[in-house]
């Protein structure tokens, strides 16, 4: 169905459950009329029964897969004509332990999810941001704090979240031609239930557990609505959101 010029169609990836949960919700409560990507969709329609504006559009897909990202936009396109915002926002980690103990298998689960899942959507946003009318549109992609710095054992997360904000640098000089603004936010312990074990007690740089302190993560939601909500011809190209007292501040 055509969309109304009024209405604005915003996609999130990672949308069944934590940050993409609690940004749909946000999105939506701001007026947005949104399509939730995800792999579980029992997990994707609790969301789209959790939101404020009329029935979302849910997409079961694997960002790893490109056939399964084309249809997810197909389908979107057929359902609205236009999108006017990515939030690239799926991700997964691997396990805590010395790089040497990693199987390449798994640092290419999580190069796969967090890098070529976010290039495959974004690649595809930007195709229909630069063809549709009005052109142009938004990305923001979720990097992490751990695009600054590494926690112990992390790696193959680090890496990737460190080659996302290359992803949105390079996005970003090349949108600028077509109305599309690219952007990043880095977040730091959002409150979710990835977030337990920093208040159970995390391995720090220096070797010591210690519990950290979290954000509300809809702090972190409010945070990429009015990235989102900015016109076309501004943009915040990197936003740290981050409970105050977390050790990330200062030296390990």
């Amino acid at each position: 169905m055509p969309s109304s010029p009024n209405l604005r169609i915003a996609l999130i990836t990672g949308a069944g459950s934590g940050i993409g949960r609690a940004v749909a919700q946000a999105l939506a409560e701001a007026g947005w009329q949104l399509a939730l990507l995800g792999r579980r969709e029992a997990a994707l329609r609790e969301t789209a029964a959790s939101l404020a504006t009329p029935e979302a559009l849910v997409l079961p897909a694997d960002v790893t897969d490109e056939a399964q990202v084309s249809h997810a936009f197909a389908q979107l396109e057929a359902r609205f004509c236009r999108l006017d915002l990515l939030f690239n926002n799926a991700g997964v980690s691997s396990r805590k332990v010395s790089v040497d103990e990693l199987s390449v298998a798994e640092w290419r689960a999580v190069v796969d999810t967090n890098l070529t899942g976010s290039f495959l959507c974004a690649r595809a946003a930007f195709a229909l941001m630069k063809r549709q009318q009005p052109r142009g549109g938004r990305i923001v992609n979720n990097g992490s704090i751990s695009a600054h710095v590494p926690r112990p054992f992390s790696a193959p997360y680090t890496a990737t979240k460190h080659a996302i904000t290359g992803l949105t640098r390079s996005l970003g000089l090349d949108g600028r031609a077509h109305d599309i603004a690219v952007g990043q936010i880095d977040i730091g312990n959002a409150a979710t239930s990835m977030a337990t074990p920093m208040q159970q007690g995390i391995l720090q740089a220096n070797g010591q557990i210690a519990v950290e302190p979290t954000v509300d993560v809809a702090e972190v939601a409010r945070a990429v609505v009015y990235m989102a909500s900015l016109p076309l011809g501004a943009n915040v190209p990197f936003m740290t959101v981050m409970a105050t007292a977390m050790p990330y501040i200062g030296r390990g």
